[in-house]
């Protein structure tokens, strides 16, 4: 009898063995012990398996029972997948494992598939080729000798596992027996994520307790085309990571680390557009969690039709910025400045309520900028109406406010050293005197003057940007689809005081 055994603390695994070893374990749950070819155990941390047959045709029969071919997509019957989470598996694999042409055969003549994304709303018309065959329902060549017996080293092709070699002029990777088996399964313990620019990502996760695992992945079946398409690779991983977070009876096993392989084009090979490009190592505390949490119910992706009536989903810009900065370790506005002069801000409403996550030391600064923008836009408007001798029209203001706003937006993008930057802001807050300057004169001087003087350029942008009037509704967000006739009345605050000086 051959038995082999497969351990998530095997020293010689690595991240995607352990994942494998995790989608092992899944296939094996769907499977009636009573006709199964082979026998198997699972516990916590193992998968063991036995067969009397030949490597062969127990590790043929295993990998028929795990994957199929249904209405041209490529299933796996232990995901119990809901129709689309069907097409964003198979697009999924097929735009990673299984990219390279050699991989796979598919249908010359394309198919339309209709997805709705929204209810009562225009469905998403997708274009698919439907797979007739794959690589893991062929025969398994160079994992056998002539007796059906597993070689001692199997090769496995470098397009098959993206991120397995950097290039093909290395030579093919060689994996033993058990290792080769897990990378067999390693697709059904992923996730996969279409980004713009039709690059995906792969989303590897750490698991820890098989168990736990097979019933968290069991609960992805409701998985639709919105989950699908994610705005960044940060993005991605923790998505993954919080749905994890937000599964209660997954507390004390939860996925805590994932790794992320952005795909696309490469130099070196411009016949494959699923090469690796990016490795992103995600993991998140609590509170990273919790922002995140926030930031994706804030930044949805939208539906939108076009003249001719064709619907596409519109992901947000702002989320992947947040993400990458959360990944990073940062705080999730950092880069703002950066972020801003290469954006137009479509989405200040989300902006505006991200701002609750500001820290107190933080909210100082803003506070002030915030404060002193107010009182600014109030000279502004009052000098116009003076001007005019008559009250301004709702268009008239609308364009007042994106005039004076470009106007400080200059004054605080210019400076690109701290001490212009200092003087820049002090000279704004000195001229607009704030409510929220006041007697934090210290903490604004330790902001501008110390080593996170660009954090404190990111956050006198973001308060301009996020600002709001005290009308009825606030400034509405600024965007082409904007009504002006709406604008409320904008109301800045009075400040009588002296400012602080020292600054």
């Amino acid at each position: 009898m051959n038995q082999y055994s497969l351990s998530l603390f095997d020293p010689n695994t690595l991240l995607p063995h352990r994942a494998g070893i995790a989608g092992l374990a899944i296939a094996l749950s769907a499977i009636e012990p009573e006709d199964a070819l082979i026998h198997w155990e699972i516990s916590e941390d193992t998968v063991s398996l036995s067969w009397k047959c030949s490597d062969k045709e127990a590790l043929e029969w295993l990998v028929q029972q795990a994957y199929q071919i249904q209405d041209g997509f490529l299933v796996a019957s232990s995901l119990n997948l809901s129709p689309q989470g069907r097409y964003t598996f198979s697009q999924g694999v097929l735009k990673t494992f299984l990219q390279h042409s050699r991989q796979r055969t598919l249908d010359k003549t394309p198919t339309q598939i209709a997805i709705p994304v929204e209810e009562n709303q225009p469905e998403i018309q997708l274009q698919f080729w439907k797979l007739l065959d794959c690589y893991y329902l062929r025969e398994l060549k160079g994992a056998f000798n002539s007796k059906g017996k597993f070689n001692a080293e199997i090769p496995i092709k470098g397009h098959h596992l993206p991120g397995l070699v950097e290039c093909f002029v290395n030579g093919e990777y060689k994996e033993s027996p058990t290792g080769f088996m897990a990378l067999l399964f390693l697709p059904l313990a992923c996730s996969y994520y279409q980004l713009t620019d039709r690059r995906y990502a792969l989303v590897i996760p750490e698991i820890t307790n098989l168990l736990a695992w097979i019933h968290r992945r069991q609960q992805l079946s409701s998985r639709s085309y919105k989950d699908f398409r994610s705005p960044g690779a940060s993005e991605a991983g923790l998505r993954l990571l919080l749905e994890e977070w937000t599964t209660e009876d997954l507390k004390q096993h939860r996925v805590n680390y994932c790794e992320v392989y952005q795909l696309g084009k490469q130099p070196w090979d411009g016949n494959q557009s699923g090469l690796k490009q990016a490795v992103y190592c995600v993991q998140a505390s609590d509170t990273v969690l919790a922002i995140y949490q926030s930031a994706i119910a804030l930044f949805k992706p939208k539906l939108r039709v076009t003249d001719k009536g064709e619907s596409w989903l519109a992901l947000s810009k702002v989320l992947p910025w947040i993400a990458e900065n959360l990944v990073a370790g940062c705080a999730w506005y950092a880069g703002f400045y950066e972020f801003r002069t290469a954006n137009d801000i479509y989405e200040r409403k989300g902006l505006v309520s991200m701002t609750e996550h500001l820290q107190p030391h933080e909210r100082v600064l803003f506070d002030a900028v915030q404060g002193a923008f107010s009182n600014y836009l109030r000279g502004q408007f009052k000098f116009r109406k003076d001007k005019v001798q008559r009250e301004l029209t709702q268009k008239e203001r609308f364009d007042e406010f994106e005039s004076s706003t470009d106007k400080v937006v200059y004054l605080l993008q210019r400076p690109s050293t701290q001490q212009d930057f200092a003087t820049a802001l002090v000279k704004f807050l000195s001229r607009s005197r704030s409510k929220g300057a006041r007697g934090v004169g210290r903490e604004i001087y330790s902001w501008i003057h110390g080593s996170e003087w660009r954090k404190a350029r990111d956050l006198a942008m973001l308060a301009v940007a996020t600002y709001q009037g005290k009308g009825k509704d606030g400034v509405p967000e600024v965007t082409h689809t904007d009504e002006i006739a709406n604008l409320p009345e904008l109301e800045a605050e009075t400040e009588s005081e002296e400012y602080v000086e020292s600054l």
